[in-house]
């Protein structure tokens, strides 16, 4: 009698020593999760100026066409690069709130080996009237362990079902947003294309009227040792001739800065020689309407997709929050075998089953509601906002590109014109009937047209892109739009 109750508090100790051991399997431990380092953050609009380079050294000049220049600048450009990446963090966010959904499964292995002073545990108070027993102040050393695995699962939380739901939505939105930053790089990378054709063509234009200047300056040169005309006329032409020069050299600077924007934009490695081969000549855009544009607008902008996916999931936010006062139930079980060595062990079990129903929380489940319903609202507003600014984007592009085709039209007249006017004043200069007046001023006319004709052409080009991507999918329609030849 007197062994079995030594024995029966022996393990009743025992088993108080134990709880740790044997734990229920919500209480298992989940493992730590690594901390994660927030992302730098991509702008949709200006990081589309900086690329990731294709090579670090240059290699045989290149000759690249408007289409091939778009597709460098989709796969290097850095805009580009940096959504790929927000993609990759928005899903990993939704695989972490699935997760949460799934059953969780963990595993311990336990083992102890213990002495225990029961006197400061308070026993020492304890009387026990046993003939020939006395309490004992210290039990041990003993040991034991325990090797267990423990699964979880939650059957009804509808606060988590409807935050994985919301972050469903809002990987669509950022893959939506990847999409227009796509349509803004096609934009850019359009954009400097067409700088650079046009800085080639004034290039050009200088160039040639240099060639005139000096000849000019020649002819005056011989008529001067002739004798027929006043030194004067040599000094002027002279003077003609150096700002044709100076002018040159502005223009050529201009297109080097160009062509290093336009390497940066697309992923080509520094000093990178290459050449572009479209032209792009001015071809009317006569064969689609601003209500052909707004209805392609619609179905095919992505930063509308994205505005619609982020309200999806606004509204999911809220339903989650208002469903924090609904109760959650889940289930739990655990199985282990536990003793003082695996040959002298016992298996045991638990399985336990949950409901938790909210009672007083704080009024925190009315706060996450308002929180929720404000970013709604603004989800909405910003909507509605992106809805009319497309709009006003698509009648502005086509203001723009019906002011430039007249401008294109007039400034195309008007260097024909000076053209022929800067001849007829160097015949009348030759036959001795002028000074070097009138073709000093004829060849600034001529300087003037070409460079009114080329800014006027290179705007009527911006704004064919600028519609482009105002209608959506802008690699395709740019390449529609300015290919029209």
């Amino acid at each position: 009698m007197i062994h079995h109750s030594a024995r029966s508090l022996m393990v009743g100790l025992g088993l108080c020593a134990s709880v740790f051991a044997q734990t229920p399997p919500e209480a298992l431990p989940p493992g730590v999760r690594a901390a994660q380092l927030p992302l730098s953050g991509v702008p949709t609009q200006g990081a589309s100026q900086g690329s990731v380079p294709s090579a670090q050294t240059p290699g045989a000049p290149l000759a690249l066409s408007l289409d091939e220049a778009v597709q460098r600048g989709l796969k290097s450009n850095l805009g580009a690069v940096g959504f790929q990446q927000m993609l990759r963090h928005a899903e990993g966010q939704g695989t972490i709130d699935r997760s949460f959904l799934l059953p969780q499964i963990n595993g311990s292995l336990t083992g102890v080996d213990q002495q225990t002073d029961l006197a400061a545990l308070g026993f020492s108070s304890l009387k026990l009237n046993v003939p020939g027993f006395a309490f004992p102040t210290v039990i041990g050393p003993y040991h034991y362990f325990d090797l267990r695995a423990g699964v979880s699962q939650s059957i009804l939380d509808a606060t988590r079902l409807n935050m994985y739901r919301a972050t469903q939505q809002n990987v669509k939105a950022v893959q939506f947003s990847a999409q227009d930053v796509r349509d803004l790089i096609a934009l850019a990378v359009s954009s400097a294309y067409l700088q650079v054709v046009s800085g080639g063509a004034r290039v050009d234009s200088a160039r040639a009227q240099l060639a005139t200047a000096q000849a000019t300056y020649q002819q005056a040169v011989d008529r001067h040792d002739a004798g027929v005309a006043a030194r004067i006329d040599v000094t002027r032409s002279q003077v003609e001739l150096q700002t044709e020069q100076q002018r040159l050299t502005s223009v050529e600077n201009d297109l080097a800065k160009q062509k290093i924007a336009f390497g940066r934009l697309i992923g080509l490695p520094p000093a990178q020689e290459f050449t572009l081969t479209d032209a792009l000549p001015f071809a009317p855009l006569n064969d689609i309407t601003i209500e052909q544009a707004l209805a392609r607008a619609a179905a095919n902008r992505a930063d509308i997709k994205a505005a619609e996916a982020q309200i999806h999931a606004a509204e999911l936010t809220k339903r989650a929050a208002e469903t924090e006062r609904l109760p959650s139930i889940s289930v739990g079980a655990d199985y282990g075998v536990i003793g003082v060595d695996p040959t002298n062990s016992h298996g045991t079990f638990s399985l336990t089953g949950s409901v938790k129903m909210p009672i007083w929380n704080g009024r925190r489940a009315h706060g996450d509601i308002e929180q929720a319903d404000a970013a709604l609202e603004q989800r909405r507003a910003e909507y509605q906002d992106l809805r009319g600014r497309i709009d006003a984007e698509i009648r502005t592009a086509f203001l723009d590109l019906n002011s430039a085709a007249s401008q294109v039209k007039v400034a195309d007249s008007n260097r024909t014109l000076a053209a022929d006017t800067l001849q007829q004043a160097r015949d009348r200069f030759a036959a001795g009937v002028a000074d070097t007046v009138e073709v000093v001023q004829a060849q600034e006319s001529v300087a003037a047209a070409e460079q009114d004709y080329i800014g006027s052409l290179y705007t009527h080009n911006l704004a064919k892109a600028t519609l482009a991507r105002s209608m959506g999918q802008a690699d395709q329609n740019i390449k529609e739009f300015l290919g029209k030849q």
